[in-house]
């Protein structure tokens, strides 16, 4: 007899009706949906092609719907499945909570954290990254994943953990924060001293990156009619403070990969001459990423691998030397308030 009489809860949950339904289903069910290929979702989940396919056909009867159809040569989720998704997440998740999975212990953890990222956010961030994820996680591999322009399938394929995103590429799925970069004028070590930052943009031919979509400063420098000329298109932005540094040229970058670069070539560094916002650099997490200890420690070792405070320190001193030469009032133009 049980010393705590359970109660009546005959009416709870549907448990006769849930007996009958397979609820090993509903992990590959997930992964189909989230995947939208019977293909990739086998592979996710450990199972063969054939036997997926299987799967889906006891889905559509468990759940009384095609689940995706044809189109082309992918699959479409119909309207039932997309609206499938969000709550058989939270069910999983909580799933996996009550069955008691080990937590996060990244002292003896041995996963592969994957980080994709830009290569100029990979140069300033992947060295103290990749120290801490060392330190800390000393069994984990870190593996770092480049990208142009961020497609939709990095945000999730492959095994990534989280995109760290700038503000200027769209994100199909929430973004949190991460840190900020203001823009600088860098030249090359031998032009002329006198010459301020707005002189060496409207004198010395640009290297600029080649991308459809326009930087926020070359916006600025358009919109106050300030006159200056291409002289270089290069593909990778991160390879732009080397050319000028290396061949000549004047170039508008973050401060950031300046600062880093400049402790591998002699490079100029100026503030940049007009009011404008720093570039923004975000957080974006792998949707089907669960693991809510994993995810709030790495947050704490991305936060803490991108603190500027000694390249900033270090930073003043140029922006002190050069305060009086980058100062520009001839020509009417405001100058840039401090981020």
């Amino acid at each position: 007899m049980w010393m705590n009489q359970p109660g009546d809860h005959s009416s709870d949950l549907g448990l006769e009706r849930l007996a009958s339904v397979n609820l090993n289903l509903l992990v590959p069910l997930l992964a189909l949906l989230e995947e939208g290929s019977v293909t990739r979702a086998a592979a996710r989940v450990g199972m063969s092609q054939p036997a997926m396919s299987h799967a889906l056909g006891r889905m559509r009867r468990m759940i009384g719907d095609d689940l995706v159809t044809r189109q082309g040569s992918g699959l479409v989720l119909t309207p039932r499945a997309l609206e499938l998704i969000a709550p058989l997440r939270d069910v999983l998740r909580q799933t996996a909570q009550v069955v008691n999975f080990p937590g996060f212990d990244p002292a003896h953890d041995s996963r592969t954290i994957t980080v994709a990222m830009t290569t100029s956010t990979a140069f300033v961030v992947g060295p103290a990254l990749a120290r801490l994820i060392a330190e800390r996680a000393p069994n984990a591999t870190l593996r770092v994943r480049n990208f142009v322009e961020p497609q939709a399938s990095d945000f999730t394929d492959d095994g990534v953990d989280v995109v760290l995103l700038s503000e200027a590429f769209a994100s199909p799925h929430p973004r949190e924060r991460l840190y900020e970069n203001r823009w600088v004028v860098i030249a090359h070590p031998d032009s002329d001293p006198e010459a301020s930052a707005l002189d060496l943009l409207t004198s010395v031919p640009h290297v600029t990156y080649d991308s459809r979509h326009r930087v926020a400063p070359y916006a600025a420098l358009d919109a106050h009619g300030v006159q200056y000329r291409i002289g270089q298109l290069v593909a990778d932005h991160l390879l732009i403070p080397h050319l000028v540094a290396t061949a000549g040229g004047v170039a508008v970058h973050t401060l950031r990969v300046a600062v880093a670069m400049r402790e591998r070539v002699d490079l100029r560094i100026e503030e940049f001459p007009l009011p404008i916002s720093p570039l923004r650099v975000d957080m974006v997490w792998n949707p089907r990423l669960a693991d809510a200890a994993f995810i709030g420690w790495l947050r704490e070792i991305l936060v803490e691998a991108t603190t500027f405070e000694a390249q900033l320190s270090d930073a003043s001193r140029w922006h002190q030397e050069s305060a009086s030469s980058s100062r520009q009032t001839s020509r009417g133009i405001r100058q840039p308030t401090e981020k």
